[in-house]
């Protein structure tokens, strides 16, 4: 068993730089399938989420190479319709179902394992199969699979999503960038990585307007050549950063990142009482005693995002007063408020309300990471804590975040990835 062990309490102060976006990064990778030549991706976050995805390519034929940390090179030429990952990988990770868009879209055909990923509430592909049928795709579920499949070729549709789906915005762009005429998406979502993914495509060589709006319009051509990209830094990691760097009352630089994409947090943050410099690609965080109680409500970027929920409310676990936090994206996403109480915390959930009630101090416990963002959080409780904090099952916070130990080290933060060996069975009760 792997671990993290930490000794709260010292106020993070330096610098720290962001890796390259997590969620850009899952769906240029399968965008690449779309493409006649070798793509250089730049700024590709070591993590194990990318690893898995570049090993799911691979099995469907593709040619990697690492050419340092965070460049791969891409040869997608040897792709076949045909092929099918791995059962286990696809299940591995959400973001599988990005290959759906990309196979559909080249070979119109494609098969893919539903996805698995964080257990943070439903998550249909509803919206997904809703675009690929728009676009007079065949889909079935069954066994496990999705399959979907164009024996006449894809056609441009007009399509209206029920809600604002990345995953299904991202898909159906996919799916669309080879398909002839004009696909327009209304009501799609506008994070900041599906523009990156539509500024990937347009690179090379696509015709894809409106991205970051709610109206998309994707003119489909008929060849992409390959041609070099750099991933857009991860505003999550960095957002999670600023919770730690102020919930130890630190400090610090965060360079590599791109401020307005920030403000979504920021903005909040501030209202706690953390304070911010901003520069052209850098913030630094500092914050001094309480914080200022505040309410919090998750909704579609340019809103609160719903993977900043778990690490702002440890910083309203050490705010004076009474928080409310509503959970508007989905609806599982406070499992982790038990790990939390056992550090002192004190709040209460109803459906997907929570109400926190600050508390004096946190101080370190064993506890494990429910889910990525979940343990993220966890690691911000345990950096603020008086006392050594134990956090097992961090495999699901390895599946996001670079280098964490060694980046909050070179913040000053005391912290140790440990191995030990599994406990014994216990013996079973006649």
């Amino acid at each position: 068993m792997t671990k993290f062990v930490i000794s709260g309490g010292t106020p993070l102060t330096g610098e720290v730089s962001i890796g390259g976006m997590k969620n850009a990064a899952l769906a240029i990778i399968p965008a690449t399938l779309l493409c006649k030549g070798v793509c250089r991706i730049e700024n590709v976050p070591k993590i194990n989420d990318v690893t898995i995805m570049l090993g799911m390519i691979e099995k469907l034929g593709a040619k990697v190479r690492l050419v340092d940390d965070c460049v791969v090179e891409i040869d997608p030429t040897g792709v076949t319709g045909d092929a099918v990952p791995p059962y286990d990988m696809m299940r591995s990770i959400r973001a599988s179902y990005y290959l759906l868009g990309a196979m559909l879209g080249r070979f119109g055909t494609a098969k893919v394992a539903l996805p698995g990923g964080c257990n943070i509430g439903v998550r249909a592909i509803d919206q997904h199969v809703k675009g690929f049928e728009a676009l007079g795709a065949n889909v079935e579920v069954k066994n496990g699979f999705v399959f979907a499949d164009s024996p006449v070729g894809l056609s441009a549709s007009h399509i209206y999503l029920d809600i604002a789906s990345v995953g299904a915005t991202i898909n159906i762009i996919l799916a669309a960038a080879l398909t002839p005429g004009l696909t327009i998406i209304e009501s799609a979502a506008k994070e900041p990585h599906i523009v990156d993914v539509a500024n990937f495509l347009n690179s090379m060589g696509a015709d894809i307007m409106g991205a970051g709006t709610d109206v998309i319009k994707i003119r489909g051509v008929e060849t992409l050549a390959g041609g070099t990209y750099s991933i857009i830094p991860d505003q999550i990691e960095a957002g999670t950063y600023i919770a730690a760097i102020a919930a130890t009352g630190g400090n610090a630089l965060i360079k590599n990142i791109i401020p307005k994409h920030l403000e979504c947090m920021t903005a909040k943050f501030s209202e706690m009482g953390v304070e911010f410099e901003e520069f052209d690609d850098a913030i630094r965080v500092s914050a001094n005693g309480r914080f200022k109680k505040t309410n919090i409500k998750t909704l579609p970027y340019p809103g609160f995002p719903t993977d900043m929920q778990p690490q702002a409310v440890v910083l309203l676990c050490l705010s004076d007063g009474t928080s409310i936090v509503t959970e508007s994206i989905f609806d599982n996403r406070f499992r982790y408020v038990t790990e939390l109480s056992r550090m002192g915390a004190n709040i209460s959930v109803d459906g997907r309300v929570a109400v926190v009630e600050g508390v004096p101090k946190l101080t370190g416990a064993p506890i494990k990471a429910l889910d990525l963002r979940a343990g993220a959080a966890l690691v911000v409780a345990a950096l603020a804590a008086n006392g050594i904090s134990e956090i097992e099952d961090i495999h699901h916070i390895e599946r996001g975040y670079e280098m964490l130990v060694e980046k909050l080290r070179g913040l000053g933060a005391n912290i140790a990835r440990v191995s030990t060996p599994d406990a014994e069975e216990l013996p079973k009760v006649l």
